[in-house]
Order: C-alpha cells, then sequence, then structure tokens
C-alpha cells in the first residue's frame, strides 16, 4: 500500500494537474461500455471560476488530515436523509418510486457492508475493506416536467431559474438530481466546499437504481455509491494522473482507470507493481465489479461529520 504524504503544495498540485484522466468525449456505443463521471472535470471548472475554493479545500484536506491522524473522527452511525429531484421530459425519465427505493436500498447495503458481493473482496484486500457506517432514508421526492431533452454539467438542473428544481435543505439533506444527462455521462457531485446552492449529486437516469429505467452495465446503483463517494471527499483511486494520489494510505497506486470487469489480479505499472484494487467503488469498472470501500477511505469520509468538518451539520441530531 502506497505511504500518503499530504501538504498543500500536494493538494494544489493534484487540483491543478489532475487533466491527464478527464472525462473523455463519448460515442454512442461506448457510452454502454465505458464509465462516465464528470466530478473531476467540474471541480477544475469551479476552481477556475472561484479562486476562493481552492483555499477552502485546502482547508478541508489539512483538517481531515488532523482528524485521522488524531483519531477524532465522528462516533455512531450516520443517517442521511435524501431528497431525490427527479426531471423528466419522457415517462421514462419521470422514474418510478420503486426505482428511486431500490437506489436507496442500495447505498445502504453499499455503505454498510452488507451488499452481497463484500465476502467476495480478494484476501489481499480482506485486511482493509471497510463497513462505513453511514445509512441513507428517502426524504422526499420532487418532480418537476421538462422541455430540454438532456442536461449538461453546469448545474442548470439545481436552479429552478435555469429549468431545474432548487435544492431542499443542502445543509441538512443530501440532494439527488435524476435527469437524461448529456455526453455518456452517468453522473457527478460536488466535492466537499462548495456553495450549498449547488451542493449534491446528479445522475443519469439509466443508471439510476436496479430497475425501471436502470440500463446495463450501469443497472445495480453503484454510480450513486461512486459519486457520493465524491460528495464525502473521495478522489478516483487513480487520483486523477497517472499513478496518481487518491489521498488515501491503503490504496493501491492505479496508473489509471479500470473499465468492464478486469481479471484479478491486475497488475498496475506504477512503482512496485501493486495488484490493483478494481473492485473499488472510486474506479471506474461496471456496477457488479465494483464493491467495497476501504478503511482509509473511510477515515476520510467520516472526518467530514467532526466537529469542525464540513459536513458536520449531517450529523447532529
Amino acid at each position: 500500500m502506497k505511504k500518503l504524504i499530504l501538504s498543500t503544495s500536494v493538494l494544489m498540485l493534484l487540483f491543478s494537474c489532475g487533466e491527464n484522466e478527464t472525462t473523455e468525449s463519448v460515442s454512442a456505443t461506448s457510452e454502454i461500455a465505458h464509465r462516465g463521471c464528470a466530478s473531476h472535470d467540474v471541480l477544475l471548472e469551479k476552481l477556475s471560476e472561484n479562486p476562493k475554493l481552492a483555499q477552502r479545500m485546502s482547508e478541508i484536506e489539512s483538517f481531515t488530515e488532523k482528524a485521522i491522524q488524531e483519531g477524532k473522527l465522528v462516533n455512531g452511525k450516520i443517517v442521511i436523509p435524501v431528497v431525490v429531484n427527479v426531471l423528466y421530459k419522457t415517462s421514462a425519465e419521470n422514474i418510478s418510486l420503486a426505482q428511486i427505493q431500490s437506489q436507496i436500498d442500495v447505498l445502504n447495503a453499499d455503505f454498510n457492508a452488507t451488499n452481497i458481493e463484500y465476502n467476495s473482496v480478494p484476501s489481499v484486500f480482506s485486511g482493509v475493506k471497510a463497513d462505513i457506517d453511514i445509512s441513507f432514508v428517502l426524504d422526499a421526492v420532487v418532480r418537476k416536467s421538462t422541455k430540454k431533452s438532456s442536461w449538461r454539467t453546469d448545474d442548470s438542473m439545481k436552479k429552478s431559474n435555469k429549468g431545474g428544481i432548487n435544492p431542499t435543505s443542502p445543509t441538512t439533506k443530501l440532494n439527488l438530481w435524476v435527469c437524461n444527462l448529456s455526453g455518456g455521462i452517468l453522473g457527478y457531485a460536488q466535492f466537499p466546499g462548495g456553495p450549498s446552492a449547488t451542493d449534491g449529486v446528479v445522475i443519469d437516469n439509466n443508471a439510476m437504481g436496479t430497475t425501471g429505467s436502470a440500463s446495463a452495465p450501469f443497472n445495480l446503483g453503484r454510480t450513486a455509491t461512486h459519486e457520493i463517494g465524491h460528495w464525502l471527499n473521495l478522489r478516483h483511486i487513480w487520483g486523477d494522473a497517472s499513478c496518481g494520489s487518491d489521498l488515501v494510505s491503503d490504496t493501491p497506486t492505479h496508473n489509471t482507470a479500470n473499465y468492464g470487469c478486469p481479471s484479478f489480479p491486475h497488475y498496475s505499472t506504477c512503482s512496485g507493481s501493486p495488484i490493483e484494487m478494481t473492485m473499488n467503488y472510486m474506479d471506474y469498472t461496471n456496477d457488479s465489479c465494483m464493491y467495497m470501500f476501504s478503511n482509509g477511505q473511510k477515515s476520510r469520509m467520516l472526518a467530514l461529520f467532526s466537529s469542525g468538518g464540513a459536513r458536520n451539520s449531517f450529523a447532529q441530531p
């Protein structure tokens, strides 16, 4: 496992130089084959628009590092209310309550290590696989008919004056927007530190839950698990750069994203040629082939809910 060395200068380098692996432009055929997450690209855009955001995120990283080092992580289960905002033009896009609940069920399984694949984690990683102990409860569903055939990653779906839906109580509820995303993008999330007016996660309606409009190979609800990982301060496991850092000490160094379902063991081309954790939720593999978080990732997420943490308001009684 890699040694984690975190400083403000390293963090700023991560923000500014992680463009080797930005979201690719995909054709209609590759939309099915390759996962498309725009979270890193959206982050780079927001950093270029708002210089203060980099400072805020640097402060969050410093807090996270200190909380982990001192063991000052939140105690007890975190329960997150979820507001699902559905934007639809067609009846298929107006996804059912059953489809929405299937997604909530997947999140609860994945973040509490009760997913059926959890016991399939290879022995080389069994010592670091984690039960995050975060639960999700469906709080409300907001629906809105729209004339837009697709939505871009410009946060317009989060703004009523742009035809979207404003978030509901974003400092105490996770807002999840479901719509038809353009460009082969399955989803994207706002990292901690951004404005509350756009905080939350966006999921393509064909990658939401396990039934209805959900389409293979992204029909097991893992797109939301992946994106909520970003919302909880996790990076892509390859660090969005060749042999980059995901700021987690117990995940192997990946040379790039993995797609589909790689055969195990899959070796990295980075220094030491470690076996890659291709089954980690923060890689780009198919839904059926991602099924674990690590203890280091758990620590990063739980640090957010500590006193003074960026998402501490969600931990309040």
